[in-house]
């Protein structure tokens, strides 16, 4: 049976969570970058930007054929966007992340159990036997309920809104409107501790919050492996 686990990853905007997801990969994870597959889905000539084409207007295209993101961003998050604005952005871009999320995460499998494998048969029960795929969803709280995945673990990374605010402005050149109207289009922490199992708190000195992940990788690992030996275990269901 192969050895698998798949983990959900969020956290507040600017909160750390880039960091969190770096060190799973460093750690030996295959991690699913949400953030990327949003842009990917809406690349030019893709479906999805037509899409958001029609629904949006030509506004919504730039010059070169990308999607004019500054004029997105003010008309989905502005303070004068429409109600509606985000979940009609949503309903384009979420399918099509959710096919290329799935069809990541049967290629990684596909290949590492084929890789296991041949390990198994030299006598090798090596960590790398091990697969861990991390979901890395900034808007997982939003989506819970209609993603097409199931989770062993959900990990929130969270941080206090000021210092959140404060990194926007430093490192992405945000206003403080900007970065409290993105803050208020996302869950609220409530949420996103209500639908994780795991908090890891990104305001404690960089090596602690990196010892941290470190033992949970290491744990999940040794879960995974035991639950492995054991068909007439279920899976944990989040």
């Amino acid at each position: 049976m192969r050895k698998f686990m798949r983990i959900g990853l969020t956290g507040g905007i600017a909160a750390g969570k880039t960091t969190v997801s770096h060190r799973f990969a460093e750690l030996g994870a295959t991690l699913i970058d949400y953030d990327q597959l949003a842009r990917q889905v809406v690349a030019p000539g893709s479906v999805g930007l037509r899409r958001i084409v029609e629904t949006f207007g030509p506004n919504a295209l730039a010059p070169d054929g990308t999607m004019n993101r500054g004029w997105m961003a003010e008309h989905v998050f502005g303070p004068d966007a429409p109600a509606d604005a985000l979940e009609r952005l949503n309903t384009i871009e979420h399918p099509l992340i959710y096919a290329e999320a799935e069809r990541l995460e049967r290629a990684a499998l596909s290949v590492r159990h084929d890789g296991a494998d041949a390990s198994a048969a030299d006598g090798d029960d090596a960590v790398g036997a091990v697969q861990i795929v991390v979901h890395d969803i900034p808007l997982l709280a939003e989506v819970i309920d209609s993603i097409p995945f199931r989770f062993d673990h959900i990990v929130t990374v969270e941080a206090p809104a000021g210092m959140r605010i404060a990194r926007m402005m430093a490192t992405r050149g945000m206003s403080r409107a900007q970065a409290e109207d993105r803050i208020r289009h996302q869950s609220s922490v409530s949420e996103r501790r209500a639908i994780a199992d795991i908090i890891i708190d990104a305001t404690q000195p960089l090596p602690d919050m990196l010892a941290q992940v470190d033992r949970l990788y290491a744990g999940w690992v040794k879960d995974a492996r035991r639950r492995s030996s054991s068909t007439s275990r279920p899976r944990l269901q989040i």
